[in-house]
Formats: C-alpha cells, structure tokens, sequence
C-alpha cells in the first residue's frame, strides 16, 4: 500500500489572499512533509464579524487566480458546499469521506492556539489531524505549542492583514507588492473594497 498523500489545509476568509498567505504555505511545503496545501475559503468565520467580507466566490475566484502557477498550492471551495455555519472539524470528516487516500493537517496562525479550545471539535482536530503553526505577531505563549500533534514551523513573520489591504483600496492607495498583480487586477476591475 503506498504512503497518503499529505495535504495542508490552509483555512481563511481570503478577503483578500495577499502575499503573506503565499509566503507562509510556501514555506510550509517546502520546510514540511507536505506534498500540497489546500488554500480553503471559508465562507464565514463563526467567531468573526461578517462586515465588510466579499462575497465568498469572488473570494475563491481570487485564491485560484493567485494559486494557479503553483502545482503545490490548490483552491479549495468545500466549505462553500457544505451546510453553513462551516466548522474546520465537519469539513475535516467530509475531506476525509472524500480522499481516504489523503493524510489532512490543519495550518493555523500561531494567534490561533490561543482560542483553539473555543473551536468546535477542537480535541479531535488536535489528536485526529494535528496543527502546524507558523509564527504570527502578537500572540501569546499557548500551553498547546507542547502538544504532541502540534508542530511549530519557522517562516517569516510577515505582518500584512486583509483589513489593511481593504483599508487601503477604500482610499485609494496602491495594493502593489502586497498581493499578487492578478489579485490586484481583480480587485480593481471589479471595483471590490470600494465601499
């Protein structure tokens, strides 16, 4: 029987992707026994506020564009197919159903440990799946780092947020070098984060 194939599941909103998501799933593959990260949109957050999020196609629409080039990276819409509110552990179950042959980890922000217990399922995800974790700023020293199927990995702590970028399309400020230019394109053509 061969070995599974290792897949890292990125979750975010993505509004929008920008190139701090990149770097850090790039990093992920290559310093990792990952083969692939799937970058899954979610379609809402149950613990963040909705306001202002685009809608959740244009969101995946940007992610593929954005991921396209790199045969390790892939857009993933299941969460927009399954029942909403979506949940990391319902979509886990479903992704395992769908590919047994598929070995699944949860990529999360380091600021993530610290409410991971808030998380539905947080223990099945933890001993099930496992996390790996890159460094994010501002987050506190969670007990959870010492956890077996918790795995620390290094990559640059790039401090660009979503908000900022949307912040700065609200006022007219140039996005450049922040996002990939074909996210950047999308998001100028189609008029998004104007308002």
């Amino acid at each position: 029987m061969s070995e599974k194939e290792k897949v890292g599941l990125f979750f975010g909103s993505f509004n929008p992707i920008h190139i701090g998501h990149l770097i850090v799933a790039n990093a992920m593959v290559e310093t990792t026994d990952l083969n692939k990260i799937w970058f899954v949109v979610s379609p809402q957050n149950p613990l963040k506020p909705s306001k202002g999020l685009l809608h959740e196609f244009d969101r995946y629409d940007m992610v593929q564009a954005a991921v396209g080039d790199n045969f390790k990276f892939e857009a993933s819409d299941i969460e927009l197919r399954l029942p909403k509110p979506s949940y990391t552990s319902v979509t886990l179950v479903h992704l395992n159903e769908k590919f047994p042959n598929k070995q699944f980890v949860v990529i999360v922000g380091e600021d993530n440990l610290d409410n991971f217990q808030h998380w539905k399922n947080y223990e099945a995800i933890l001993n099930q799946y496992g996390l790996y974790v890159y460094p994010r700023p501002r987050s506190t020293n969670s007990k959870l780092k010492d956890h077996h199927n918790v795995r620390m990995v290094p990559s640059p702590l790039l401090d660009i947020s979503a908000t900022y970028i949307r912040e700065r399309v609200r006022n007219n400020q140039s996005i450049r070098y922040l996002v990939p230019e074909v996210v950047e394109s999308m998001i100028q053509s189609k008029g998004f984060y104007k308002s």
